[in-house]
């Protein structure tokens, strides 16, 4: 690739790649109106057309600046599966009325929330599912007794419309599929039997996210939201092997230092890829196997070798995140590469906490 007039650290996108990686997500799916995914990996607009223009309508977000990207893409309708609160649920009323064309959706999962949605949208009901906390503890309503009762009140309260349950068993991440599988059922048992009991509101069904995909895609009645599959990553590529999606998003950085012998330096510090993991799981350098990064500060990252002379200052260097979403979270804009060309810039709009509302 042709990569000397783009600045390092850089994000690079191939789209053949992303384009791949859709079809197969619809592929694995059966039919893209099943899918629901989530746009916190890519959080572009030129993404989510993309999906569009496969015949995606549905999809996750995390933050209101997502579901506001997700809109102005040309979405049918957005879940942001984050529990809102504070002025966030006037945000959400802003945003309802600025996008009539998009159908939006909240999560909910305590009687807090669900008075504070009944006062605000006492007029004109919004949508919500319920959060479900089926063992992965972050958020949700417990499945209990209570969660039945819960489910049945959300129903009768006037400022809300229940669509049905939000269940995210993102803790489930064996190696092996037929034991992953296995685990995510045994989550579902104890839920197939309050859906049971509440069958006459017909709710819907929307589960897991990329590690839970392909088990949940062999259940008919699942609305499936997996994410990074649409980029990929070193993280999920080792992991799931049953999957079988391209990595479509690299880090290009350079060599600015030789401070030793032994001891390269690149552009690439905190700022550069995601860091909330131990220093050995943050990149894995493609055609530079032999680089071994040891530290890093917010512009550097420092990396052992033993081919130290055949490194040259100013030299590129690809690498793969080993948690993409993260890091895409840091860049303002993506290169294009198409047919190993630089193409075009795409923005990262969603990576700012608000677009207009």
């Amino acid at each position: 690739m042709k990569l000397n007039n783009l600045d390092s650290p850089g994000l690079l996108i191939f789209k053949e790649n992303v384009v791949f990686n859709i079809d197969e997500m619809i592929s694995i799916a059966g039919d893209a109106s099943r899918l629901m995914p989530h746009i916190k990996t890519n959080k572009m607009e030129n993404v989510v057309k993309l999906m569009i223009g496969k015949g995606i309508r549905k999809f996750k977000a995390a933050t209101i600046a997502e579901a506001e990207l997700a809109a102005i893409a040309g979405a049918e309708k957005v879940l942001i599966s984050h529990q809102l609160v504070g002025p966030k649920l006037l945000r959400l009323k802003s945003l309802i009325e600025k996008y009539p064309w998009t159908h939006f959706a909240t999560l909910v999962d305590c009687e807090v929330v669900l008075n504070d949605l009944d006062k605000i949208f006492n007029d004109k009901p919004v949508s919500v599912y319920i959060d479900v906390n089926n063992g992965m503890d972050r958020s949700g309503h417990e499945v209990n007794a209570g969660l039945e009762d819960f489910i049945k009140k959300t129903s009768k309260t006037k400022g809300v419309k229940l669509e049905g349950l939000h269940i995210y068993d993102g803790h489930i991440r064996d190696d092996e599929f037929a034991q992953r599988k296995n685990k995510i059922e045994k989550g579902f048992s104890k839920i197939s039997e309050i859906l049971k009991n509440v069958s006459e509101l017909n709710l819907e069904i929307i589960a897991g996210g990329t590690p839970a995909f392909t088990s949940h895609a062999m259940e008919s009645s699942r609305t499936l939201s997996p994410g990074t599959c649409v980029l990929w990553d070193w993280g999920y590529g080792d992991k799931f092997s049953e999957q079988p999606f391209k990595f479509a998003a690299t880090i290009l950085t350079r060599v600015i230092s030789k401070p030793k012998k032994g001891i390269v330096t690149l552009d690439m510090g905190h700022k550069a890829v995601a860091s909330e993991n131990p220093i050995d799981k943050r990149i894995r350098f493609i055609n530079n196997s032999d680089l071994k990064l040891i530290s890093q500060s917010e512009e550097h990252g420092v990396c052992e070798t033993e081919n130290w002379e055949n490194y040259e200052v100013g030299q590129e260097i690809i690498g793969i995140p080993y948690h993409v979403c993260p890091t895409v979270n840091l860049y303002d804009e993506a290169f294009v590469i198409e047919n190993g060309e630089y193409s075009e810039t795409w923005k990262i709009e969603a990576r700012k906490r608000k677009i207009n509302i």
